[in-house]
């Protein structure tokens, strides 16, 4: 199993647990509402979704890897930048960041 493999299935695993989560515990809809982006859990929570399974997928079809990751690479950038703006502090920022650079190593090694 490669290096991309690994990373892709550890990413995509983890976001279907984060959309899943959404909808079995309160505490991922109250972080949106704390940050006031309550409007945009779903459209965040589709993303996520569409995203690990473009990663799955992008195993097979390599463009759509790329994209995926680039995606998720970005909406985790924009995660990061919400906790910073609302004063949270590095440990409870350090998920965001974390997968920010997985996605951004996984769509490296997708160019490579």
């Amino acid at each position: 199993m490669t290096l991309t493999i690994v990373c892709t299935l550890f990413s995509s695993i983890s976001f279907f647990i984060y959309v899943a989560m959404y909808f079995i515990t309160d505490n991922l809809q109250n972080d949106f509402k704390r940050f006031e982006l309550e409007q945009f859990g779903l459209l965040v929570i589709l993303l996520e979704l569409l995203g690990a399974a473009g990663l799955i997928i992008g195993l097979k079809y390599n463009p759509l890897l790329t994209i995926s990751s680039i995606g998720l690479a970005l909406l985790m950038l924009c995660g990061l930048i919400v906790r910073i703006k609302f004063g949270d502090s590095l440990w409870i920022s350090l998920p965001a960041m974390f997968y920010m650079l997985l996605n951004g190593y996984i769509c490296y090694l997708s160019m490579r």
